[in-house]
């Protein structure tokens, strides 16, 4: 497997272009802070923004030498999964759903809200442990004490390949996130394993790049909306925020968008891999279709099952099958890694869902005091990551004021998109005065204009 960083990119002071390097490093080590926050993505640098409005002594520790988080290290080609109008918010700039822009845009929270000087780079948490004030972090070469702990680290930051035998092996192997340049698939035999969203988008690239052959294996395949549209209008999150905003039952939409799934299922011929069981907006992300991947789907060799073992340039699946490939792409997306907090319970998580559902309101976490797992009540649900960022960073910070937001009682159901707001209203008086509230939200998702960035809240 061929994971690496893009060693072209030469590191600047803060990680940052020449124009947003105005601040010296702040230099407050061993210093008690009120929040620290681990992890330089964009979850991260919201949670600094917030934290700098609220008036709290904080500082963001990220282990590489450039914030951006995972976006620093994907693949230009890699995108998101909605439209640009849907991750940005405010005015801040975005040019399009791609990793350059992406990236960009991240760098933007940080020029604007002029967040440098309270962000540390080089510096990975080794362990972060409660003590008798909060918590006491230990990096590479530096102690930090703080009240207050954020853990945000992502959701997808180990990307997952298999263990399979491996004997004399001669394929070139690339998880989704290492393949730098798709041009490698141009008249090869390519073969994908996985079932999500990220096997759907290497399937697109065999077919843009011009692979020779391309081969599937899965496992099961996760539920997508078929549509020959551009893969970021494949998705409309601004319709389920009316939905959520009048009120329909969750079992109402349920089967509105099952009856809709099915049908395009049918409709585009892919009824051989439908998923098993129904599609539950309690349980499942909806992950918009990829148009090249639809077109081409009748030249898909595909196989169900799972690798077993890779010799020369076969490979072997678990039924007894194999196949010949000249480069295998990974598409088992990713873990997450929460091991520096040194917590037994979500080092045994499956999944993200597993850890959220550890967490009182979705974000709160029950296995150690006053500590925030910012990732998981977010991503691998039906909204925009930055929009709720914002908001559960907005009540994070009321929360660490004093007055208590996130208390409702874990739950392992997800928690999507205005649904968010919901969940955080009743408690957090102060950012959601009472019955105004509603009013503003129902305005923003009947009345906001689709081509308009939703405002920062």
């Amino acid at each position: 497997m061929i994971i690496e960083r893009n060693a072209s990119i030469t590191p600047t002071l803060f990680g940052m272009p020449p124009h947003l390097q105005e601040h010296p490093m702040i230099q407050n080590t061993n210093q008690g802070f009120d929040l620290v926050i681990v992890g330089g993505g964009i979850g991260g640098i919201i949670c600094l923004k917030y934290a700098r409005d609220a008036g709290l002594n904080a500082l963001l520790l990220e282990r590489g030498d450039r914030i951006g988080g995972l976006w620093r290290d994907l693949p230009a080609w890699q995108d998101i999964q909605f439209r640009k109008e849907d991750w940005t918010l405010g005015n801040l700039p975005l040019a399009g759903e791609d990793q350059p822009n992406i990236l960009s845009n991240i760098e933007a929270w940080v020029e604007r809200f002029d967040l440098s000087p309270y962000i540390r780079l080089n510096e990975s948490v080794t362990s972060a442990r409660p003590s008798e004030n909060g918590w006491r972090l230990t990096t590479d070469t530096a102690t930090h004490d703080a009240k207050w702990l954020i853990a945000a680290t992502g959701g997808h930051n180990r990307p997952v390949v298999p263990q399979v035998e491996r004997a004399d092996s001669s394929m070139t192997e690339y998880h989704s996130s290492a393949l730098r340049d798709p041009e490698q698939l141009r008249d090869r035999r390519v073969t994908v394993v996985g079932g999500g969203a990220s096997a759907y988008d290497l399937l697109d690239l065999c077919f843009e790049h011009g692979a020779r052959s391309v081969a599937w294996i899965y496992r099961s395949t996760k539920w997508m909306r078929p549509t020959r549209r551009v893969k970021h209008l494949g998705i409309d999150m601004r319709v389920l925020a009316r939905y959520q905003m009048l009120c329909l039952p969750a079992t109402m939409v349920h089967r509105l968008t099952n009856k809709d799934l099915r049908a395009r299922y049918a409709k585009a011929g892919l009824n051989e891999i439908l998923p098993a069981g129904d599609f539950d907006i309690r349980r499942d992300q909806l992950i918009p279709g990829r148009p090249g991947m639809l077109t081409h789907f009748s030249r898909i060799e595909r196989h169900q099952g799972e690798v077993r073992s890779l010799h020369g340039k076969t490979v072997e699946l678990s039924n007894g099958e194999t196949l010949e490939t000249d480069l295998l792409l990974w598409g088992t997306g990713y873990g997450v890694d929460f091991g520096f907090l040194g917590l037994e319970a979500l080092n045994k998580a499956k999944n993200l869902n597993e850890i959220s559902s550890r967490c009182y309101s979705r974000f709160l976490c029950a296995d150690a005091p006053n500590l925030f797992l910012l990732a998981p009540g977010v991503l691998d649900t039906n909204t925009s990551t930055p929009w709720a960022y914002a908001h559960v960073a907005k009540s994070i910070m009321s929360h660490i004021g004093g007055r208590p937001v996130f208390v409702k009682a874990p739950s392992d159901a997800l928690t999507n998109h205005f649904d968010l707001i919901k969940l955080l209203a009743p408690q957090d008086r102060r950012n959601y005065p009472f019955a105004i509230w509603y009013l503003k939200y129902l305005w923003l998702a009947m009345c906001h204009p689709w081509k308009r960035a939703m405002p920062i809240p």
